[in-house]
């Protein structure tokens, strides 16, 4: 994971020969970032599986909420690693909402995604604020060095790391296992103290029972046609977390995590009778100012 040396995670080009998991992700939401390919893809998934789009959106809506608390709580930067496109209510125009000079780095590895989330910034965004990166999450000493760069980050203040909706796609290192474990606690290391860690996670731990079948069914598709995904156990969601302070209310559904802090400009009713229904576990970390032990 060094940043010396040849890069192991070298940057993708556009491949439209599959569905990708950002610019589908896009589609769910609304957004106009994707091709045929991945509208083909993302229609068969919703006609067999209506419940993957509701998923996305409370996803979506857990993102202005724990940006909205963390604005409040004094964290004015952040670095969204696999924010595909900055669709629905990004994450620099919610924290703008509170705190009109707040920073966001925008990272993704899919070119298709940089390119319209540069776009999006060229028109409505602030280069001194605001950047879009085309780096590995796989790689955390690189895609931070390449974040630093930018020239947004202040070091000094506490920043918080978003990884929304993004590691239950298999991370594949070199040998070709999940190293999403090791990496998300270089991610923890890098950041300053004081700083946080937001991520969320489709689960089938929890879920009604009805919806587990669907949740193999919505994996086997993904497996198959687009990206290789996992869904973890809570216990193994919380875990990504290492030793950071849970925010209140801990891991909670994402329907249920703070929702009275819903953005006034981004509502919506999903029409939820139970929060498992929602299928994505999330949690808020705070890094400890001293090391504990």
């Amino acid at each position: 994971m060094s940043v010396s040396g040849k890069d192991p995670y070298p940057p993708q080009t556009a491949d439209l020969t599959k569905p990708s998991v950002a610019r589908v992700y896009d589609w769910y939401l609304g957004g106009n970032a994707n091709w045929a390919i991945d509208r083909a893809f993302g229609r068969s998934v919703i006609d067999k599986y209506p419940l993957l789009r509701p998923i996305a959106v409370s996803n979506r809506l857990f993102l202005h909420r724990a940006v909205r608390r963390l604005v409040a709580h004094g964290v004015h930067q952040f670095i969204d690693i696999g924010s595909g496109v900055p669709t629905m209510g990004n994450t620099h125009s919610v924290a703008e909402e509170i705190e009109p000079d707040s920073r966001v780095v925008y990272i993704d590895n899919e070119p298709v995604a940089v390119a319209h989330s540069k776009v999006l910034l060229d028109k409505h965004g602030d280069p001194k604020r605001h950047a879009a990166v085309n780096a590995d999450l796989r790689n955390p000493d690189k895609l931070w060095q390449r974040a630093l760069e930018t020239g947004v980050l202040d070091l000094e203040k506490p920043i918080a790391v978003l990884l929304i909706a993004v590691l239950h796609v298999q991370q594949f290192g070199t040998d070709g296992t999940d190293i999403s474990e090791q990496v998300v606690a270089r991610y923890r290391e890098l950041v300053p103290p004081g700083s946080y860690l937001a991520i969320s996670h489709i689960t089938d731990d929890g879920v009604l029972p009805e919806m587990e079948d669907k949740l193999a069914g919505i994996k086997a598709m993904y497996d198959r046609s687009s990206s290789p995904v996992i869904w973890r156990p809570r216990k193994d969601i919380e875990g990504l977390l290492g030793d950071f302070e849970l925010m209140e209310p801990g891991m909670a559904w994402t329907s249920e995590w703070h929702p009275e802090d819903r953005s006034p400009n981004h509502t919506k009713d999903l029409g939820f009778e139970h929060p498992e229904q929602s299928g994505i576990w999330a949690g808020v970390g705070r890094k400890p100012l001293q090391p504990r032990g």
